[in-house]
């Protein structure tokens, strides 16, 4: 239910007495002056209004009657109404008979701003209860209840999204102009401040899947990590979930690159994720013996590089091609894992990659 509290009484006593040469008083839905232009009447009760909260009509309170009640002066007061509900009351100090005529003004006045005021509120409170659910709906657990009520506040969490990542280069607070940028230019995305310099966006639709251009614009995006189009709730939270692995990843093993398509990161970043277990440390210790060999580690990465082709990896290296044949042959002496077998060529390729991150 809305409160008339003092801030907006004053406000309306303010406005009305700046156009009526009479003094306004604001009463609260106890009769207590809470708005007045008269400071010494402020949190006095006022038995007029007392009346208007009983009988909610209209109540004028000549010299005869001021005198026989308490706190009160001759006037008019009426009652402050908001969408049916009687919130307040609202006096004009003087003769009913020259105050009348302002009466139904002041009210249609301060009743317009009441609705103003209600409208703000509820807009500040959407907005925060919104925030609070895109985090339960991104990063927690989400009942069905929650899913419910983001759709009761128009969030449309029914529709597949494509999360990105922005990692900023300046704090940002959730009324910043790119965020504003980003809602006008996509309508009903989610915008989520998960750190102040990680910006989450879901688009309720795949966009341009280079983004590239988003890096040219004058926004503060230091790296920007982006997945596929995510058909669910379920699946767009490990989407969020990999792209800050990704920021991760990056920031740690490619420092330079600043777009991140996930598509192209699956790989590394499962490696990534696991690259301390113990099973993958096993894996990384296949290649451990070429730790000393730069000329063989160099030789299997063009290797991987150019998949398998002989005669591209021997020229991509400046060596002949039974040169190429004699690393390879001593890679799998001390690895023992033959380049030329798949199964071997696999663990050769894993456990180089654990090896990497791990450095």
């Amino acid at each position: 239910m809305f409160a008339l509290d003092r801030a907006l009484a004053q406000d309306i006593v303010d406005r009305a007495m700046a156009i009526l040469p009479h003094n306004v008083n604001v009463m609260d839905y106890l009769g207590i002056i809470i708005g007045s232009g008269d400071p010494e009447r402020i949190s006095t009760r006022h038995e007029g209004a007392q009346q208007v909260l009983v009988s909610r009509q209209t109540v004028e309170i000549d010299s005869d009657a001021a005198s026989r009640l308490g706190g009160v002066k001759p006037g008019v007061n009426l009652p402050l109404m908001l969408d049916h509900q009687l919130v307040g009351v609202l006096g004009i100090t003087g003769d009913p008979e020259r105050v009348r005529v302002y009466g139904e003004l002041v009210k249609m006045t301060a009743e317009m701003l009441m609705e103003q005021r209600r409208q703000q509120t509820d807009r500040q409170w959407r907005q925060q209860r919104s925030e609070q659910l895109l985090a339960r709906l991104l990063w927690g657990d989400c009942p069905d209840s929650l899913v419910d009520e983001a759709r009761q506040l128009g969030l449309q969490p029914q529709l597949p999204r494509q999360a990105l990542l922005l990692q900023l280069s300046e704090p940002l607070e959730l009324h910043h102009p790119l965020i504003a940028r980003l809602h006008a230019r996509y309508p009903h995305s989610w915008c989520c401040l998960r750190e102040p310099t990680l910006l989450y966006c879901c688009h309720p639709a795949e966009r341009d899947p280079g983004f590239g251009h988003w890096l040219e614009q004058d926004w503060p995006i230091q790296r920007l990590a982006y997945a596929e189009l995510s058909p669910d709730l379920a699946d767009l939270r490990q989407a969020c979930a990999a792209l800050h692995e990704s920021l991760d990843y990056a920031s740690q093993i490619r420092p330079t690159q600043r777009l991140l398509p996930l598509q192209s990161l699956r790989l590394p970043l499962l490696f990534w994720r696991h690259r301390q277990d113990w099973l993958a440390q096993g894996i990384a210790e296949t290649v451990a013996p070429l730790h000393e060999q730069p000329a063989l580690l160099d030789t299997l990465d063009r290797w991987f590089e150019h998949s398998g082709e002989s005669q591209v990896c021997a020229e991509a290296l400046g060596i002949h091609r039974n040169s190429l044949r004699y690393r390879l042959d001593k890679i799998a002496e001390l690895t023992g894992c033959d380049p030329y077998r798949t199964h071997d060529l696999l663990r050769l390729y894993l456990g180089r990659q654990v090896q990497v991150l791990c450095k």
